[in-house]
């Protein structure tokens, strides 16, 4: 028997029994309840026009997170509470402080993405709540770096993010919410069935891998941040569905064997930051680089890299550093570097049954050179044109272990074998690069899209081993400042 969605909306439990799985919240928003208020722009999570805020209950606490609504599908917020721009007003009719902030700043001019920045910054509001430090430019621009907006030029929504702290504070009574979602928590496997299709949400790995078992061609769901595109753009059907961020033994993090374990029902956002208190130099702009904020709420790590996508930024980062991918299937466990699960262009080495469950990334070794470089047209939520890791082990200057891996460059993300030949057991010296850069240009034949030529992507990728060289060297290494841009700068006097 099909059981009902249920999600907690402006005080009431909603129910929906006949939308297809596939439904999205914003087509449930603006559709069936008519709450128009949340826009559509793109429909690919690119724009913003769609952010709500959705509430979950994380070990007996309530967090809220901004995400798209266009590629959520509406089963997903299954035990969850939603809210959209209605929301904001306050119970005694004046505007909530985000929104009189927009007002008093001009923060709108055509109105159609305001809502979205609204949300976002509701989001962002309710995390500083009763905190009297006052945000700081970066706080604003990560929560608005998915929201886009033609008209403003964002300097009047960054003064109305400054101002909305300024005003008298609204009250969000999270006590109600709470009380809401407590009697929507299921403990068996949620399953919804509409339109011919099934969306299976196991509670425990072992229901995963039955229901995996049982339906091998099933689509796997974890943040539909790309999924949620096969159905708005590619209009493709999914058949049965297996979701499988309820599963408690896919949230862990931790570490096994000298590496971190990242379990595959993990946000990118919490994955991104256990990462980088083992990486902070490495890493932390590659986190922030990484899309938006709501993507990052909502897609995950194991997710990510079981899409598989040549392009994706986190496959070269952990194909350098030797990550592995745990597969689960109804027979047990299996591990596998990931350099080895891609075999071509979206093809895996994935067995009939098995799943992702988990990625594990080495900590990092005592002199371990390593980086990460992102190259595309925007500095934040842009697919990369190229992308490049490198991470080499130093002995007296001499080079070991040399591991270089690109996306965008190739079919899938792989290493450079004859670049790392050239490489290891080498003196760390400009020669040594030099000779490494030209025979990339073996390693490598990429493509001309229209994200860059192919000569584009090689002579970059050949630059960008020369900069780690520049960073790394053991003669007077650069400091940050000198080769990016981004870089923050202490001035003195």
């Amino acid at each position: 028997m099909s059981d009902p969605i249920r999600f907690y909306y402006q005080g009431q439990i909603q129910q929906v029994s006949n939308a297809a799985p596939t439904r999205t919240l914003l087509q449930h928003l603006r559709e069936d309840l008519h709450r128009t208020g949340t826009k559509e722009g793109c429909a690919e999570g690119d724009c913003g026009a769609c952010t709500v805020v959705i509430g979950e209950m994380k070990h007996g606490q309530l967090e809220l997170q901004s995400v798209n609504s266009c590629i959520q599908f509406l089963p997903t917020l299954d035990g969850k509470a939603v809210f959209t721009v209605e929301d904001l007003q306050q119970k005694n009719g004046e505007l909530h402080p985000v929104q009189q902030a927009l007002v008093e700043c001009h923060g709108s001019q055509c109105g159609f993405c305001t809502p979205g920045f609204a949300m976002s910054l509701w989001s962002l509001y309710l995390k500083k709540e009763g905190d009297s430090v006052p945000l700081c430019r970066k706080e604003i621009d990560e929560t608005l770096s998915g929201n886009l907006c033609r008209c403003t030029g964002y300097r009047p929504i960054i003064d109305a993010a400054k101002r909305m702290g300024e005003l008298p504070a609204a009250e969000f009574d999270r006590a109600a919410v709470i009380s809401g979602l407590q009697g929507l928590q299921r403990g068996e496997m949620f399953s919804y069935t509409a339109d011919g299709q099934t969306f299976y949400a196991p509670r425990t790995l072992q229901q995963l891998a039955e229901v995996r078992e049982d339906h091998p061609k099933a689509t796997i769901l974890a943040g539909s941040t790309d999924v949620g595109l096969w159905v708005t753009k590619q209009m493709r059907e999914l058949g049965n569905i297996i979701y499988v961020r309820e599963v408690d033994e896919l949230k862990h993090i931790k570490t096994v064997d000298n590496m971190l374990e990242i379990g595959a029902a993990v946000a990118l956002n919490d994955a991104y930051g256990a990462v980088c208190q083992h990486y902070p130099d490495e890493l932390t702009e590659m986190w922030q680089r990484f899309a938006s904020q709501p993507i990052r709420n909502t897609g995950t790590l194991g997710g990510s890299v079981a899409n598989g996508s040549p392009i994706g930024d986190s496959a070269p980062w952990m194909i350098a550093l030797g990550a592995e991918i745990v597969l689960h299937s109804v027979r047990g466990q299996r591990v596998l570097l990931l350099e080895s699960f891609y075999l071509d262009y979206m093809k895996k080495d994935m067995q009939p049954g098995e799943f992702v469950a988990a990625v594990r990334i080495p900590l990092p070794k005592a002199g371990q050179q390593f980086r990460t470089y992102k190259l595309a047209k925007r500095y934040d939520q842009d697919i990369s044109a190229v992308c490049a890791a490198f991470a080499i082990s130093l002995d007296g200057g001499i080079v070991r272990d040399a591991h270089i891996a690109f996306g965008g460059m190739a079919a899938t993300s792989r290493r450079a074998p004859l670049a790392e030949a050239a490489l290891n057991g080498q003196a760390w010296n400009e020669a040594t690069v030099k000779n490494a850069m030209t025979l990339l240009a073996q390693d490598y034949t990429p493509l001309t899209d229209m994200r860059a030529s192919n000569t584009y992507r090689m002579q970059t990728a050949q630059n960008l081993l020369r900069r780690f060289w520049l960073e790394t060297r053991t003669d007077a290494p650069l400091k940050l400042q000198a080769i990016n841009v981004f870089a923050p700068v202490t001035v003195t006097a």
